[in-house]
């Protein structure tokens, strides 16, 4: 995969980010999921659901970052082809370095330069958080796009209605948005984009354990309908 173009302005200023913040990052982010038995939950859901479908097809991470959650769904042992796909070049040398075991490339959630219908599932943690409002709906349909008929995307995102930025992180200087968002809106642009709404989760924030959350934390699971009869499933084939 060739390496993302800097346009829209916010992949520059994301990729620019996370490469600066790389080396601090994979220590902060280590042991996580440990603390986190909810999200596991909801991990190896996705991974059974992929794997129901005949875990033929390969599994992207999509913003992998330092590709843990990539290493955790094929630490499950249930055969998955999973890779991660990460803006930063700086986030990916480092999931190689921690996984080497693993596949990792360069490139953007808007154009993922993946075949159609190429993937039995599709993770997004934590990742279109950085991704505008008005980019989400172009989002949401590659995700489509790149789908098999029948996988899932599972998304991960902190809830709320308004952006943080953050411009500085461990004593680094970076510009970084992240998007707040209510589950509901979420599944609406999910369905937009033609795709099936499966599960809807939302928690109350965590603010006394080992990671503090500054925000509730909202998990939907989404699905491309499956072929019948030459039409996705809600499709007609029929126009007006």
């Amino acid at each position: 995969m060739t390496a993302p173009g800097l346009s829209p302005d916010f992949l520059h200023t994301t990729r620019t980010s996370y490469d600066t913040m790389a080396p601090a990052y994979v220590e902060f982010a280590r042991g996580e999921l440990a603390a986190k038995p909810l999200e596991r939950a909801l991990l190896s859901t996705f991974a059974e659901l992929a794997a129901a479908g005949g875990g033929v097809l390969p599994v992207a991470d999509v913003g992998c970052g330092t590709g843990r959650v990539t290493a955790h769904l094929h630490e499950l042992g249930l055969g998955l082809d999973v890779f991660g796909i990460d803006l930063s070049p700086q986030m990916v040398a480092v999931a190689r370095e921690e996984h080497p075991g693993l596949r990792f490339e360069e490139g953007s959630m808007l154009e993922l330069g993946l075949p159609d219908a190429s993937l039995g599932g599709l993770l997004a943690w934590y990742s279109t958080i950085h991704v505008p409002d008005e980019e989400l709906p172009r989002t949401f349909t590659e995700f489509h796009r790149v789908l098999a008929p029948g996988a899932h995307v599972q998304l991960g995102f902190q809830v709320g209605d308004e952006a943080l930025r953050l411009t500085e992180a461990w004593g680094l200087e970076i510009s970084l948005d992240f998007h707040r968002r209510q589950p509901e809106k979420i599944a609406e642009l999910l369905r937009g984009a033609g795709l099936e709404v499966r599960s809807v989760v939302w928690r109350e924030r965590d603010a006394d354990g080992p990671f503090p959350e500054r925000a509730p934390q909202g998990f939907v699971l989404a699905r491309r309908p499956i072929v019948s009869g030459g039409c996705e499933d809600g499709d007609t084939g029929t126009t007006g």
